[in-house]
C-alpha cells in the first residue's frame, strides 16, 4: 500500500525530506484479472463456411442442354455466359461481377427455363486461369441466394478460352 516516510537530515533543523512510496501490486493484480475476464467472456470471430454439396457417385450425370447455363469466369472481374452446347453456344453475353447483374441473369434464366421446360436450372461454372478466387465465391454466393439447386464447377474448354480472348477478358 502507500507509505509516507519522513526523514530528516542530520545537522540541519530546517530541511525535512518527505518520500512517498506507492505499492502498485494490487493494481497490477486487478488489471490482469480484468484482462483475463474480458478474454474469457469475449466471443471471437466465428469462421464462416459455405455449405457445398458434393456428388456421391463417381459417374457424372447427363445434363440437359436446354436446362443449362454456362458461366465462364474471365479476368478483370468479367463474366461470359451462354446457354446451349460448348460447340454451339446460344445467347452469348457478357457481364460484370456486380451482384445485381449476376443475380438478374440467374433469376431470368431460371424463370425462362422453368416456364419453357418445367425443369430447374443447371449452372456450369468454368473458372479460367485468369479469374480470381473471389469471383468464384461471388458466383457461388449468388447461386445460394437465388436458390439454384444444381450447379457444377467444371474445367474450362479451349473454345471458351478462345471466346474469352476474342472479347478481351482473358
Amino acid at each position: 500500500m502507500a507509505e509516507l516516510t519522513t526523514t530528516s537530515k542530520v545537522g540541519s533543523n530546517r530541511t525535512k525530506k518527505l518520500s512517498i512510496r506507492v505499492d502498485l501490486t494490487a493494481m497490477v493484480d486487478l488489471a490482469f484479472l480484468l484482462i483475463t475476464f474480458f478474454m474469457l467472456t469475449t466471443t471471437l470471430a466465428k469462421p464462416m463456411a459455405m455449405s457445398l454439396t458434393m456428388p456421391v457417385g463417381e459417374k457424372p450425370l447427363p445434363i440437359k442442354l436446354s436446362n443449362s447455363l454456362t458461366l465462364c469466369l474471365g479476368s478483370n472481374n468479367q463474366l461470359m455466359y451462354y446457354t446451349g452446347t460448348n460447340e454451339d453456344p446460344q445467347e452469348l453475353s457478357f457481364t460484370g461481377f456486380n451482384k445485381n447483374e449476376i443475380r438478374l441473369v440467374l433469376i431470368n434464366k431460371a424463370n425462362e427455363i422453368l416456364n419453357q421446360t418445367g425443369n430447374k436450372l443447371m449452372v456450369l461454372i468454368k473458372p479460367s486461369d485468369k479469374s480470381q478466387y473471389k469471383n468464384l465465391v461471388d458466383v457461388l454466393d449468388e447461386l445460394n441466394i437465388t436458390k439454384v439447386p444444381s450447379y457444377a464447377i467444371v474445367d474450362i474448354s479451349k473454345e471458351d478460352i478462345g471466346r474469352l480472348k476474342n472479347n478481351g477478358i482473358y
